[in-house]
């Protein structure tokens, strides 16, 4: 089957390999109809998270239909269509009981004190392979699977896999209720889900900062105030919205491949620290191997906390899901410990919260397509890996279909294009 495969930092090939086969009891093989490209993909390849396995299939998102499944999957049959959560939980250990399927203890063969599995990631988070293929083996089935109905197509199902998942524990995380002003830190995929999750959730205001227009477009178009970090100082902008406050609650969408403001009022501060991101880039990706302008570590790993900590009112809640692996270990926490923050984090529990997403999609309430951007063939996905990478403008989310009996073309869904917590306008786009 074909596959993208991660062979080294800054080597990733569309490569022929082995189906999967049935390995436990709990498995199933899932025929893929759409994965997509996430940001965490690119730590892989920038060399900000360690521990690849060279021949590791690379993706964490998916949409297909169920092949095979093993002797004790009861609850799917092969024909049935499914979402897939990008992390992976027993759904019978007490941590996965209690809705923390990210911090299964029986998932990661390296024991309890391990962490979180996911698919598509380093030896550390369980060395499974990834869903950016034709064929995927899904352990503990039963519960690692969401079954999808017919109102819900590829396009908003395979958003439904980690980003708004991840956008909605992120909204969680820091707080979100009623009445609330909140900032989201990072345009990308899941800071875009943000708006819509942060909305459903109860905010008033929301303010999405980044420095790319095509992002800040589009968040304009979810009618979130937007502002441009190379165009003013995010930190000053923020307060002079909130009459000097700040904001009651922040999600930290970025996470380790942040970018120093390049040029703007900002820019001053940030050279003025240029010194220590290098040596925070250094420690981020100690082996990171640029080809030109792609696959370049982000240059300011900490900039997005520091920003969340100066732009949050005191007493404020902070939500953190953009990912900082463990070789990192620099955050504002001073700041932080003198304004009586609150500080939550961690990898999300996906699980917990797609049957609900399923629903708000099913029914109209919430519809991600217009988050996909760019369709290209697997047979691109190399080239579209690289445009994502670089954040070149319309490349905001990228889908790869792999097409097949079973899939649901976009908009086909029942109420595709009528959510009223969604990205407003826009069409697909076929890069």
């Amino acid at each position: 089957m074909k596959a993208v495969v991660w062979h080294g930092i800054g080597d990733i090939r569309l490569d022929d390999v082995p189906e999967p086969k049935v390995q436990e009891a709990t498995d199933a093989i899932v025929r893929i109809t759409t994965s997509a490209i996430c940001g965490t993909d690119l730590h892989f390849v920038r060399g900000t998270m360690p521990g690849m396995a060279a021949g590791r299939i690379l993706g964490h998102e998916a949409v297909g239909v169920v092949e095979e499944v093993g002797s004790g999957v009861r609850n799917f049959r092969p024909g049935d269509r499914v979402v897939v959560p990008s992390t992976v939980g027993c759904g019978s250990c007490s941590y996965c009981r209690a809705g923390y399927f990210a911090q299964c203890d029986r998932a990661n063969p390296g024991g309890p004190q391990a962490g979180t599995v996911f698919f598509g990631g380093p030896e550390a988070a369980g060395g499974l392979d990834g869903l950016q293929a034709e064929y995927a083996r899904v352990p503990y089935a039963h519960v690692g699977l969401v079954p999808l109905p017919d109102s819900v197509d590829d396009a908003q199902a395979v958003l439904l896999s980690d980003i708004y998942p991840t956008a909605w524990f992120g909204a969680k995380l820091a707080e979100v209720g009623t009445g609330d002003s909140v900032a989201i830190f990072g345009g990308g995929p899941v800071g875009q889900a943000a708006v819509a999750c942060a909305r459903l959730q109860g905010a008033t205001r929301i303010i999405l900062v980044d420095g790319l227009q095509d992002r800040l477009e589009l968040a304009a178009r979810q009618h979130a105030e937007v502002v441009d970090f190379n165009a003013e100082d995010p930190v000053v902008a923020i307060r002079d919205l909130t009459g000097g406050s700040g904001v009651d609650r922040v999600i930290d969408a970025v996470g380790v491949d942040a970018q120093r403001p390049a040029h703007g009022p900002a820019a001053e501060q940030a050279d003025e620290r240029a010194g220590q991101d290098r040596r925070e880039s250094r420690q981020a990706a100690p082996e990171s191997r640029p080809r030109g302008d792609t696959w370049v570590p982000g240059n300011a790993p900490s900039q997005a906390a520091r920003w969340a900590v100066q732009a949050v009112a005191k007493a404020g809640t902070i939500g953190t899901v953009g990912v900082y692996p463990p070789q990192v270990e620099t955050y504002p926490f001073g700041q932080a410990f003198m304004k009586n923050l609150t500080l939550k984090t961690g990898n999300c529990n996906h699980r917990a919260y797609l049957p609900h997403l399923v629903s708000l999609v099913a029914t109209g309430a919430l519809d991600p397509t217009p988050l996909v951007t760019r369709w290209p063939d697997p047979v691109d996905a190399i080239e579209a890996y690289a445009s994502f990478d670089r954040r070149e403008s319309g490349w905001a989310k990228v889908a790869l279909e792999f097409g097949g009996e079973g899939g649901m073309p976009p908009g086909s869904g029942e109420h595709a294009g009528s959510g009223a917590a969604t990205t407003a306008g826009g069409s697909r786009s076929t890069g």
